[in-house]
């Protein structure tokens, strides 16, 4: 009987370079995933965090270069507030 996973999964069936394939093999070998295509999976996730956290950055960087002086003074009262809030945290001993 399929598991639940199996279910939901979508086969594909492609070629890789050997270094990807060894790559990949590894990973299983290690014991950081069970199967290869959890280690495709597990690769396949680390690439989109990675883009995620550059779509982030350069959306970040366009939103402050197109502010207004008028809403980048009030970004800075706002930091300016926080910073002061912030500064009686000990965030080591916060759970």
């Amino acid at each position: 009987m399929a598991t639940p996973a199996r279910l939901t999964r979508q086969k594909i069936s492609t070629t890789v370079a050997p270094e990807t394939a060894k790559y990949l093999e590894d990973l299983v070998s290690m014991g950081e995933v069970s199967t290869l295509a959890q280690a495709i999976d597990l690769v396949v996730n680390r690439i989109r965090a990675v883009e995620n956290r550059e779509r982030l950055e350069r959306d970040t960087a366009e939103y402050f270069e197109n502010m207004s002086p008028e809403e980048s003074a009030e970004e800075n009262r706002l930091a300016m507030a926080l910073s002061q809030a912030a500064r009686g945290i000990d965030f080591d001993r916060e759970p």
